[in-house]
């Protein structure tokens, strides 16, 4: 077997393993980065080769102190380092980075560290600024996620016009994101008033062709556009017009398809598999997401929702990827629910 290199430098113990063990290399395994030892400046490093254990830039008494402490403690070392490697590809699900946009905010890098430790395989992006995802350049973020074996797939575009959606699009490619997802009704017409909750103001029809317009935009990319409901659209507007029907019927699959929100469409009272029966194959993604008792966010597993039931139409859907995400933790830290619900995807046959 080929040299297992080992570097030390504090706080952290840094692994590096050849390309012969798929080009995965070591801080990925303890960090955030993965890096190549034997580059590294060897005057700010100890590098030795564990087969040898020949410190290269030590002392005689260092060299036999560090000798026997790898000897003793560190020869489990590259067991553990597959077993991570394993772990990693066991990973499934995705999350909407928007349950932890708090974390997300302060220290990116370090909480989508956290959201792969969690044991998810793909995220959402909630956190577009500036041309920039979290801070972050496209192909930085995209990088980024790569490094963590986490891949990119939907992102929600909140701020997107038909005048900056050019850019907008090519950023998001550029990211590596499959879905260009609009989270609300863009452009002011969404609403929201803390006595009547969301809504929207203009019509369903200007709705539908700003949709269309912007669908045309990413389809010509190589992106697909989402469009993500809330309660409201579930409910008869003036005209008598439930919005989410009217998107339905009146938009092209080949521009424009949905992300279904579980919690929100339950709230709304209304059926997602009478959805799915009706208008099968438009809903490409879900935001998995349960309800407590008293109607509000809660943990996957710890609420009231059947999963299983709707997981079970998941072709007729059209599902291809979901999201978990939970908009407020309450009492709980976002860090934690996600642990939590990862679980809790297990028990409904999520995979």
């Amino acid at each position: 077997m080929e040299s297992w290199y080992y570097m030390l430098r504090k706080p952290n113990l840094w692994i590096h393993t050849p390309a012969a063990v798929d080009g995965w290399s070591g801080e990925h395994f303890y960090s955030t980065y993965p890096i190549d030892a034997p580059t590294m400046p060897k005057k700010k490093y100890l590098v030795w080769d564990l087969n040898r254990v020949e410190p290269k830039i030590m002392s005689n008494k260092m060299s036999y102190l560090l000798k026997n402490i790898i000897k003793k403690y560190f020869a489990w070392m590259p067991l553990a380092l597959l077993a991570g490697c394993s772990q990693a590809q066991d990973n499934f699900g995705g999350l909407a980075l928007y349950t932890v946009r708090e974390d997300m905010g302060g220290q990116p890098q370090e909480t989508l560290a956290k959201v792969e430790a969690a044991g998810y395989a793909y995220v959402e992006a909630a956190g577009y600024q500036d041309g920039k995802f979290y801070g972050m350049a496209p192909g930085e973020f995209k990088a980024h996620l790569k490094s963590l074996g986490l891949e990119p797939v939907s992102s929600h575009q909140g701020t997107v016009t038909l005048g900056n959606a050019d850019q907008q699009i090519a950023d998001v490619k550029a990211a590596g994101f499959t879905y260009f997802t609009i989270p609300v009704p863009p452009m002011g017409m969404f609403t929201y008033d803390q006595n009547t909750g969301m809504g929207m103001e203009g019509t369903v029809e200007d709705l539908a062709r700003i949709l269309t317009e912007l669908g045309k935009k990413c389809e010509a990319a190589g992106l697909q556009l989402l469009y993500h409901n809330h309660d409201f659209e579930f409910v008869a507007n003036a005209q008598g017009v439930v919005p989410i029907d009217y998107l339905l019927e009146h938009t092209d699959p080949k521009y424009v398809n949905f992300q279904m929100d579980l919690f929100w469409v339950t709230k709304a009272g209304a059926d997602p598999l009478a959805y799915f029966g009706k208008y099968p194959g438009r809903f490409k993604s879900w935001h998995v997401k349960d309800m407590d008792g008293q109607g509000r966010f809660a943990p996957v597993g710890e609420g009231t929702i059947d999963f299983k039931k709707i997981l079970d139409q998941r072709g007729t859907s059209g599902m291809e990827k979901y999201f978990v995400e939970q908009d407020t933790a309450f009492d709980k830290q976002p860090l934690e629910v996600i642990k939590i619900s990862h679980e809790g995807l297990k028990t409904f046959g999520f995979h």
